[in-house]
């Protein structure tokens, strides 16, 4: 006979129980990232928004490798080993505090750690892995141009042969952690194609200069790369890799993280509307009270719930058998996009107070332009996918 379980109390912020896919070492990391973002950042990212720099980012980078944060998902070199889910449950809370703070873990994790961990030689896996895993080095990733964007195959950027060295010049651009980097990733076209070459910061001709004005992500390092005549010894190459496809594998490792990472950003704007229209009373009753409030609440509901079911199910097959790069573009497309409409509904509920940053909302809003639109533009994303629906590549 089936005795019915007790019922249990409702959660506002999980009415449908996606708690209880993760495991109990899932949780762990889970909480652990939240108690550090709690602790740490959430109590200034406010100011450093509207200062537009992180405060002591050397010192914070630090700190994330130590919690084991830096290229967590990645094995041997001092990097954690942990899987692809509990490093998308790390994006998601780091984003529900700040993109920009989720950007830098991905940034050197998934961009600049992983195109070295993949493509690299032993000697640079070795002289760089562990130092950029215990944040006591910071890494980018040049790809982006100043004309360059979706195609990367257009790049300027280029390598050539001087005897046994290299010597690199052009520019990259929106290039996140730039400025306060110790190595580069730098992609440039050679006569082989396309080539990663591994680049220490400090080498002369190369400059970073800060992109300053922005609206968006900024509680995050963003720069041009200027790179002029670098010279660079011949085992400065990525040996591993030629063509788009080095670069391209390291992007689908970082939209992963997006996909999680955009419903921690609607988590914390959802959150702040629940609550915040629960305590606004107008007409003598708190505005949830009315029916326009519950129908947006319950649709940011729906698409937060959708958005975290797919993260899942992308973390899952990526542990399982990995992830083709069209079922990346499905995450990144449907979560970014579904994210910043989540933001923007409750900048509704929360009314005039809705712009102001003594809430989340407009800062993650304002920081979800640059999400929809970085490592994959809306339009990129749904003809990657068109062309896996068709057989068909419009971009070509």
């Amino acid at each position: 006979m089936h005795t019915p379980h007790s019922p249990r109390p409702a959660d506002p912020l999980d009415l449908l129980e996606l708690d209880s896919l993760l495991t109990p070492d899932e949780r762990a990391v889970r909480d652990a990232v939240r108690t550090f973002c709690d602790r740490r950042v959430e109590p200034h990212i406010a100011e450093w928004f509207e200062q537009g720099e992180i405060e002591d980012i050397r010192g914070l980078t630090k700190e994330l490798g130590e919690l084991g944060l830096l290229g967590m998902h990645l094995e041997g070199y001092g990097c954690a080993g942990m899987s692809a889910v509990d490093y998308g449950l790390a994006c998601l809370e780091l984003e529900a505090t700040d993109s920009g703070l989720r950007s830098l873990v991905s940034v050197q994790g998934s961009l600049a750690m992983y195109a070295i961990h993949a493509f690299g030689s032993e000697e640079q896996k070795e002289e760089w892995l562990p130092r950029l895993a215990a944040g006591t080095a910071i890494g980018c990733f040049g790809l982006t141009e100043p004309d360059s964007g979706s195609d990367p195959g257009s790049m300027r950027t280029t390598a050539r042969r001087d005897g046994d060295d290299w010597l690199l010049d052009g520019r990259k651009m929106w290039i996140t952690n730039g400025s306060v980097a110790d190595v580069a990733v730098v992609w440039a076209r050679t006569e082989d194609g396309v080539r990663g070459f591994v680049v220490p910061t400090d080498t002369p001709g190369f400059s970073a200069p800060a992109i300053k004005h922005k609206m968006s992500l900024r509680a995050s390092v963003t720069s041009e790369l200027v790179l002029d005549s670098i010279r660079l010894p011949g085992s400065a190459v990525l040996p591993e890799v030629r063509g788009l496809r080095g670069p391209l594998s390291c992007l689908n490792e970082a939209r992963y993280g997006i996909a999680w990472g955009a419903m921690g950003a609607a988590r914390s704007s959802f959150r702040a509307a629940l609550t915040y229209s629960g305590d606004r009373v107008q007409f003598g009753r708190p505005i949830s009270s009315f029916q326009l409030t519950q129908a947006k609440l319950t649709d940011m509901a729906l698409e937060l719930a959708k958005g975290t079911l797919l993260a899942f199910h992308l973390g899952r097959t990526k542990d399982d058998r990995g992830l083709r790069p069209e079922q990346v573009s499905y995450g990144k497309l449907n979560n970014s996009r579904a994210a910043l409409e989540i933001c923007r509904t409750a900048r509704t509920v929360l009314g005039a107070n809705g712009i102001s940053l003594e809430y989340p909302v407009i800062r993650h809003a304002n920081n979800l332009e640059s999400i929809l639109t970085y490592e994959g533009t809306v339009e990129m994303h749904t003809l990657m996918i068109g062309q896996a629906l068709t057989g068909q590549a419009a971009f070509r």
